[in-house]
């Protein structure tokens, strides 16, 4: 059984920090490239960021370059987004997507929100 199950999610300050987590099982982890998408409130998913295979290559939206930076151990079958400055506009809830040859996955989504 496939799955994508996103963790670390919360209220934050703007400013602050989170660490996002998305555990992976059913699927060969290391084959697939991993995006983290987000949605705000009355907007349409956006991709944020992407890794590679091997996790050499990343790229970034602008709204999240020099702030957020994606990680993953294909060891453990995880990926990560690491958010700093964040701002109240960071506030959406937070997908991990797995894709490969047309095969995607998506997890449930965890919710982030930025306020003071």
């Amino acid at each position: 059984q496939v799955q994508l199950v996103e963790s670390g999610g919360g209220l934050v300050q703007p400013g602050g920090s989170l660490r996002l987590s998305c555990a992976a099982s059913g699927f060969n982890f290391g084959n697939y490239q991993l995006r983290w998408y987000r949605q705000a409130p009355g907007k349409e998913r956006e991709l944020i960021a992407f890794i590679g295979q091997s996790g050499s290559t990343t790229i970034y939206a602008d709204s999240v370059k020099g702030r957020f930076a994606i990680s993953r151990d294909n060891a453990k079958n995880m990926v990560y987004l690491q958010m700093n400055s964040l701002k109240p506009e960071d506030t959406a809830v937070y997908y991990c997507n797995a894709l490969q040859l047309g095969r995607t996955y998506w997890g449930e989504g965890t919710l982030v929100t930025v306020s003071s």
